[in-house]
């Protein structure tokens, strides 16, 4: 019985371990070509990052924005080819790029030789989209969330612990039965 229950409680504690979302959720420490804030614009990469320093000074966003205000982006040209070719930024309102679209922010294409572009806007709660050009290359995008209730990461974060205490019936419901049956052996021979 004890073999049991030591055997279930590794099992709940390993694939507690295996379904934590919040490993996965780490931005430090990942290799480039897994960061997810990392894109190409063309054949070159470039490393996007949002900050709110009035809320969380030492925070750094990528799609995910968390609150609505005065947002600080920073794109990091990180293939020197593009430093010294004109790169612009363009933000607007919603996910579509139409005639009609609402042009939130704005930066004209110039070279940047330190390889950072850099500016500031204000962010209301919604949907929008970052689009990165260089002169000749194919544009790129960051679709940004900000203030919005994430539905897909909320239930994979909620996997993990109803696993575990589904788990943790289930032995419970075991032992349940294991006393059952030692309490009918118990009455069957008196």
């Amino acid at each position: 019985m004890i073999r049991r229950v030591a055997q279930a409680g590794s099992t709940v504690l390993m694939l507690v371990a295996v379904l934590d979302p919040g490993a996965a959720a780490a931005h430090g420490n990942v290799a480039i070509e897994d960061d997810t804030c990392m894109r190409r614009v063309g054949g070159n990469m470039v490393h996007f990052s949002a900050y709110q320093p009035q809320f969380k000074p030492k925070a750094q966003y990528c799609t995910e924005i968390p609150d609505e205000g005065d947002t600080f982006l920073v794109v990091d040209l990180v293939d020197p080819g593009l430093r010294s070719m004109p790169v612009g930024i363009r933000i607007v309102r919603g996910l579509t790029e139409t005639e009609g679209d609402q042009t939130v922010a704005e930066w004209r294409p110039v070279s940047h030789p330190d390889g950072v572009v850099r500016g500031e806007a204000r962010l209301d709660k919604g949907l929008y989209k970052l689009i990165i050009t260089a002169e000749g290359l194919s544009p790129s995008y960051y679709l940004l969330r900000v203030q919005q209730i994430d539905y897909s990461r909320l239930a994979r974060s909620a996997v993990g612990p109803l696993t575990g205490l589904l788990l943790l019936a289930v032995v419970a419901y075991e032992l349940s039965k294991l006393k059952r049956v030692r309490n009918w052996w118990a009455s069957r021979r008196t």
